[in-house]
């Protein structure tokens, strides 16, 4: 039996104690033959349209971040780079346009499976250290771009494991350096020291 999805009410909080709070929480997708799981460990918050590195900046709304617009509670998945697909949690109310990436998680369950997505992938801790590989090893796409994050597909429920504020490491994003002063914005959390964060300013 799995754990209780969290509510929609989570997600409507400002998106940086929503992404602190999301650390430690597990990530479910249901396929039509199985069941995949993975506690997130490194997430990064974006701020609509008052945040450069945001996918809706200076509020730029288009077919491919119209989720992003959505309720907090639904799933933002585009391509990066024509290659990878990302998974973001929508957060705040409609028409925010913020929420958070997801950029690496240590897998639970289907983990057989998960290789076989990545088989590429020469550790258990390299199988999700990134947003690209997490969406590959838990067969994300654009398919579930709008989804609810209560549904059936795909959901998340809340931590087994205590997370401190201690525990939680806080760094400038990745990737974003095009975004001027944006860039700097201490805006990614991680798990202190935890071996399946992105190899990337694991402090």
């Amino acid at each position: 039996m799995t754990p209780q999805k969290l509510p929609r009410q989570f997600y409507l909080h400002d998106t940086v104690s929503v992404a602190r709070a999301l650390l430690g929480c597990v990530l479910w997708r249901r396929t039509r033959s199985q069941v995949l799981s993975a506690r997130l460990v490194e997430v990064e918050a974006y701020l609509g349209a008052n945040d450069p590195a945001s996918h809706a900046r200076r509020g730029l709304r288009s077919e491919r971040n119209e989720s992003m617009y959505l309720e907090g509670g639904h799933a933002y998945v585009y391509l990066s780079y024509g290659m990878h697909w990302c998974l973001n949690v929508v957060t705040q109310e409609a028409d925010t346009a913020e929420a958070v990436l997801l950029r690496a998680a240590q897998p639970l369950l289907g983990i057989e499976t998960m290789w076989k997505q990545r088989p590429k992938a020469q550790r258990e801790r390299d199988l999700m250290n990134g947003p690209g590989k997490l969406c590959s090893a838990m067969q994300i796409d654009r398919k579930l771009d709008g989804d609810p994050l209560d549904g059936e597909r795909l959901f998340l429920t809340g931590r087994e494991l205590a997370v401190r504020d201690e525990d939680i490491a806080v760094s400038p994003r990745i990737g974003v350096e095009g975004a001027g002063d944006a860039a700097h914005w201490p805006l990614r959390f991680f798990l202190r020291g935890n071996p399946y964060v992105s190899a990337y300013r694991n402090v």
